[in-house]
């Protein structure tokens, strides 16, 4: 039995949250621009959640913008799909599967772009949302009277101008958009494209005054670990619990966040917040940003060499291992947590770090650690080294675990191999990918440098940190001690006597 309208009636709700039959007749109040699992396992599972709840009584009609794929199982099955939650929380197993019933619709812009212009004469239709990855936020020399328009902000202001038309430039016919790629002040940065597109395109003043004061482009925040479609034997045992066949299901960590900068009136136009705290609307959103950026980004970024090098091949793994769990913990929570370039409270990075926590531990989604080492270098840069010297700038010491942090990342970038440009280094005798920016830097350097003189030629490197990180009183020496530790004893090893040591200081 496929999932459908028709066929809810017969699905038992024992092992599954059904929708009831007036969300499925909800008014459509949201374009959506993407079908991709983040979109449907985020911001189409808080709008499900509201409607479940009365709070916001609208759904989406989703426009599928790339020629990948097509809309054939979002019709067979009328829309609806399940979303499974599997993770951890406050230290428990959760499982939940929810049928979402938010989306009314897909439209595909190829072929049906006159359908999607049509949703601008919509009144009730107030909200776009967006997904389109980052290449999508980006100026691209685009004729909006084109079926469709080849670029996502090209669609985007001809659906504008269609609403502008339709409405003859009503105030109150503008639109909230929320965008949600992940790029830094994404709301603006996608304004600012739509307003100069508006100009190259040559549309009248009048309309342009419109767009830029009867519409509302908000930044946002998206956090949640969407994996997508689970495997072949995984599916099928859900769907044997459920009693019912879904070619859309997907998985989802139980943590969720949307942070979305507005105000109390944009607010009330995005009602479905009301649903779910973890839907934040505020006036700035950087805070969300930066507890995202250097607690969860941080803590993998300077765990993931170490952890790789202990043997560990999933951040799970690592977690299940109490020395490494320990290790993570105290970068998160010791170090990290104290020296955000942020103003932050105590009880902010304590909820925060314990979530993390949380979702490191979670054991349904397999998280690799050396996919984590992609562009590391560039990931130190940006997430750990303002936290390194916001520290030193508080505190004057050597942070400890960030010290061994930075040993085990220039030692996983101990490339021993180049072949046909890609570069390799080698742990217990099998060769791994390192995948970086600067993995020619590293080669060079290793190959020129002796380790004893490692830390120092590298930390004092302002051209790859853009600061003398060998000028932080005792951190070259403490990272150099470690870095030695790690070339005769071995990274686990390091580990473990890291958590000796802090056990026996208790």
């Amino acid at each position: 039995m496929w999932l459908s309208k028709f066929n809810i009636k017969n699905i038992q709700p024992g092992n599954v949250m059904l929708p009831n039959e007036q969300s499925l007749e909800l008014a459509e109040k949201v374009l959506q621009f993407g079908t991709g699992v983040l979109l449907r396992g985020l911001p189409d599972y808080f709008i499900d959640k509201a409607n479940r709840q009365g709070i916001f009584n609208g759904r989406i009609v989703v426009v599928k913008s790339t020629d990948g794929g097509d809309t054939t199982a979002f019709e067979k099955q009328d829309g609806l799909y399940t979303i499974c939650v599997r993770g951890v929380e406050d230290g428990k197993k959760l499982q939940q599967n929810i049928v979402c019933s938010a989306i009314s619709r897909v439209l595909s812009a190829k072929s049906e772009w006159n359908k999607v212009l049509e949703c601008a004469h919509n009144p009730q239709m107030k909200i776009i949302i967006s997904n389109t990855t980052e290449v999508g936020i980006q100026l691209v020399q685009d004729d909006i009277m084109r079926h469709p328009p080849v670029s996502f902000p090209g669609k985007l202001l001809a659906f504008l101008y269609e609403r502008y038309k339709a409405f003859a430039g009503s105030s109150q016919s503008g639109m909230v958009i929320v965008p949600t790629e992940l790029i830094v002040d994404n709301g603006k940065k996608l304004e600012s494209i739509v307003t100069e597109l508006a100009h190259l395109n040559g549309l009248e003043e009048n309309f342009i005054d419109w767009l830029e004061k009867s519409n509302t482009f908000c930044n946002s925040l998206v956090d949640r670990i969407v994996p997508g479609k689970p495997d072949l034997e995984i599916k099928t045992a859900i769907e044997k619990d459920v009693g019912y066949t879904d070619d859309l299901m997907l998985m989802t960590e139980v943590y969720r966040l949307w942070a979305i900068e507005a105000n109390a009136k944009i607010a009330e136009i995005l009602s479905f917040a009301k649903a779910d705290n973890a839907v934040v609307i505020a006036p700035d959103i950087n805070l969300f940003r930066e507890l995202k950026l250097r607690l969860l980004n941080g803590t993998h970024t300077l765990s993931c060499g170490a952890a790789f090098l202990s043997g560990f091949s999933t951040v799970k793994d690592a977690m299940d291992n109490k020395p490494m769990f320990e290790f993570i913990k105290s970068i998160m929570q010791d170090e990290i947590a104290m020296a955000i370039p942020y103003t932050t409270t105590a009880s902010q990075t304590k909820e925060f770090s314990k979530n993390c926590l949380d979702r490191f531990r979670n054991p349904f989604i397999e998280h690799h650690w050396l996919s984590i080492t992609v562009q590391y270098s560039s990931k130190m840069k940006m997430r750990v080294v303002p936290v390194l010297i916001q520290y030193y700038a508080l505190y004057n010491k050597v942070p400890a675990h960030i010290a061994t942090g930075f040993a085990s990342y220039i030692y996983f970038m101990k490339a021993v191999k180049c072949e046909k440009g890609m570069y390799y280094g080698n742990f217990n005798g099998n060769d791994y990918s390192i995948i970086d920016d600067k993995a020619s830097y590293y080669y060079e350097k290793w190959k020129q440098v002796p380790i004893a003189l490692m830390a120092t030629t590298v930390l004092k490197d302002v051209a790859l940190w853009g600061y003398n990180l060998s000028s932080l009183t005792g951190f070259a020496d403490a990272v150099q001690e470690k870095l030695n530790n790690i070339e005769e004893n071995g990274m686990a090893a390091v580990i473990d006597m890291q958590h000796n040591k802090k056990i026996m200081a208790q």
